[in-house]
């Protein structure tokens, strides 16, 4: 079962991966967790990829697609895997079903989560931090007791640059412009399944297994 998970910041992807790893006993790969262990390993696509990393600028494709190649032949892999965040564009796309074909591992499913944008907004602006513990709240879901405060030590909590509107909306606009042809390119393959992001987490977690299943 080969999954491929897409959806804006802050649909929830996380959450249902999390799921969908622990009731099929597949990983979920994401680019960052490997190239974080290649560096860590000083492998030699670690090594290559802290050179563009050193001067400030964006592994390059072919790099990240090399690092995904050796990670799916991983024996976790066997039975599956889901990808979280990858790819992000079609040209990603292109790179990963060539190395799937080589491979001989296919695609089985493209699930979306779909979100609204001012749904987003309202999502990731609402919540607040407690820097020194990480306890996160939410002003409409999860409210501190006493607004703008933590709830134990009555510290100030504060808005990640991430969850600022001007951050999310800059977020969500290169999601539609490079992200979304993603949909259309897999969609002849007849493996898209597009779930409401809208609803409870438990509902979307349902939705998807009867997908899965």
């Amino acid at each position: 079962m080969n999954i491929i998970l897409i959806g804006p910041p802050g649909a929830g992807k996380g959450t249902q991966a999390k799921f969908i790893t622990q009731k099929n006993n597949i990983p979920q790969l994401s680019t960052g967790d490997m190239l974080r262990y290649n560096v860590a390993n000083k492998t030699s696509l670690g090594i290559s990829a802290v050179k563009f990393m050193d001067a400030g600028e964006l592994v390059p494709d072919n790099l990240i697609l090399d690092i995904m190649k050796e990670r799916l032949k991983n024996d976790d892999c066997e039975k599956g895997f889901i990808l979280d965040g990858f790819p992000r564009t079609t040209i990603q796309a292109d790179g990963l079903q060539a190395i799937l074909n080589e491979l001989n591992i296919k695609i089985d499913y493209v699930l979306v989560l779909s979100v609204e944008d001012d749904v987003i907004v309202e999502r990731m602006g609402g919540r607040r931090l407690h820097p020194a513990s990480g306890r996160v709240y939410h002003i409409k879901y999860n409210p501190p007791k006493k607004s703008g405060f933590d709830d134990i030590t009555d510290e100030k909590l504060i808005i990640r640059e991430d969850d600022q509107e001007a951050t999310v909306r800059k977020r969500l606009k290169v999601y539609h412009t490079q992200t979304k042809p993603i949909i259309d390119y897999y969609e002849p393959y007849n493996i898209v399944y597009k779930i409401d992001g809208n609803n409870m987490i438990e509902s979307i977690k349902n939705e998807i297994d009867d997908i899965l299943n």
